[in-house]
This record gives C-alpha cells, sequence and structure tokens, in this order.
C-alpha cells in the first residue's frame, strides 16, 4: 500500500497551472520594475542588476538576521497556535469559558498592531520578549476564535453519534473535538503566518538591532533602495516558501478529505 500523498485527480495539474500563473505574475513584475526604472531616477527605483547585488550580498553577510527573524516567527507563531488552540478547544468544551473568553479575544483583535509594540516597547526591556510578546498576542485570538467557531460548527448528527456511547468530557474533547479542530488550525496558521511575518518585521523595525526589521531600517536610514527592495523580495520568497510547506502540511494530514470543485 502507498502511504505518500493522495492527490486527487486534477489537483496536481491546477498545482502546476498556478504555479505557472505565479512565475507569469512575477514576470510581470520584474519587466515593470526595469521599464520603470528606465525613466525614474535610481534612488526611488533601481535596476534590476542593483537589486540582484544587492540580495547576494545580503544572503552572504546577512544570514544571521534572517536566522534571527525566522526563529523569532516560528517561536512566537508556535506559542500563539499552542495557546489559542488550547483556549479555542476550552471554549467550545466549556460554555463558560467562552461565555468570557470570546469578548476578551474580540477586545484583543481590536487593538491595533502599533498599539501593542508600543506597549511591548514601554513594558519590556528585552528585544527578543518584546517581538515574542507582540508576535502572540496579535496571533493567538484568531486561533482561539477560529478553533472554537470550528467547534460551533461540529455536525449535529456526528455529535449525537459519539454522545450515544456516554463518553466523559475529557474522551469527547480528544475523540471528537480535537480531531475536527484541525483544519480549522491549518487554515488559520495559513492566515496566521503571512500577517505574523509583518508583525514580526514591524516589531523589528522599532524594538531591536537585529533582525530582518533591523537592517530594513537601516537601509532606509542609508537610502539604500536596492536593499530595501532586496530584503522586501526575501520576505516573499520567505512568504512562498513557508506557505507551500504549510500546504504540504495540509495534504498530508487532510489527505482523508475530499477535494470539491465548484463548476
Amino acid at each position: 500500500m502507498n502511504g505518500g500523498i493522495r492527490h486527487p485527480p486534477g489537483v496536481l495539474l491546477g498545482t502546476l497551472r498556478g504555479w505557472g500563473d505565479t512565475l507569469i505574475v512575477v514576470l510581470a513584475i520584474v519587466v515593470a520594475l526595469h521599464v520603470g526604472s528606465l525613466f525614474v531616477p535610481r534612488y526611488i527605483l533601481p535596476t534590476i542588476p542593483e537589486i540582484l547585488r544587492a540580495t547576494g550580498r545580503i544572503l552572504t553577510g546577512d544570514t544571521r538576521d534572517i536566522a534571527t527573524t525566522l526563529l523569532r516567527l516560528f517561536e512566537g507563531v508556535l506559542a500563539a497556535f499552542l495557546l489559542g488552540s488550547l483556549l479555542g478547544i476550552a471554549m467550545g468544551a466549556l460554555p463558560a469559558v467562552a461565555r468570557f473568553a470570546r469578548p476578551f479575544l474580540n477586545i484583543l483583535v481590536a487593538i491595533p498592531a502599533l498599539n501593542w509594540i508600543l506597549f511591548a516597547v514601554l513594558w519590556f526591556g528585552a528585544a527578543e520578549v518584546r517581538v515574542f510578546f507582540v508576535v502572540v498576542i496579535i496571533s493567538l485570538p484568531f486561533y482561539a476564535l477560529n478553533v472554537y467557531e470550528g467547534i460551533r460548527g461540529l455536525p449535529a448528527d456526528l455529535l449525537e453519534a459519539v454522545e450515544a456511547f456516554r463518553p466523559t468530557r475529557a474522551q469527547t474533547v480528544r475523540i471528537l473535538l480535537v480531531p475536527h479542530t484541525v483544519p480549522y488550525i491549518i487554515m488559520t496558521t495559513k492566515s496566521v503566518l503571512g500577517y505574523a511575518i509583518r508583525i514580526t518585521i514591524f516589531a523589528e523595525l522599532i524594538g531591536t538591532a537585529v533582525g530582518i526589521g533591523a537592517r530594513l531600517n537601516a537601509a532606509q536610514s542609508q537610502f539604500k533602495i536596492d536593499a530595501v527592495f532586496a530584503w522586501t523580495a526575501i520576505l516573499v520568497l520567505i512568504n512562498v516558501v513557508l506557505q507551500a510547506g504549510l500546504e504540504v502540511v495540509d495534504r498530508r494530514l487532510l489527505r482523508w478529505r475530499p477535494e470539491q470543485t465548484v463548476r
């Protein structure tokens, strides 16, 4: 029996077509940048060779900053995933928890990211704690609320079938609620990841001396527009790679779920 990932008919072809479309868009952006650089000053729009040279310098000399940002991102998203998922499951299993946690989470979501960054700068002295706090406090509500909404959407017939065996509350959580929340956790991670990258960079821009955000701040203060474009391209590439990794995890964990296409 083949234990690999099973792709529904047409999915692989659709994925390749999607990558082909993405490549066309990337080429169109490169052409637009090249044409634009012919008509505006270099300090506004550098040439493609200048951007490539800046990218080469970054990839050979600033790998520590890239690794630091990725580590901060991983730590923050992992903590938000664990704490938020547990809170969402607790809200779904215990109505008393949901009664007070839901409005509290809605208040957290309503607070702008910039305010959280300013709070972190004022409250914490260590740069690592600042970035960790900002990523967790902004990402956690999305996990908790989405997992909670996923449990609320649990099919009634499935719930009745499980309750017919008179399970304990702990068994209901382990057998029914946790497996049911996996698609919602993956979906939330896909949505949160790109946002968390931006928040991490923004927090580094203000409150740290090491990391991609700090390097972007230095490039801006030194008017190195080619470095700003190079860091932007690297961030886009990081996001694409992480999203592709999540797609693999999605297909592996949810290969039991049929994929439907609306005609």
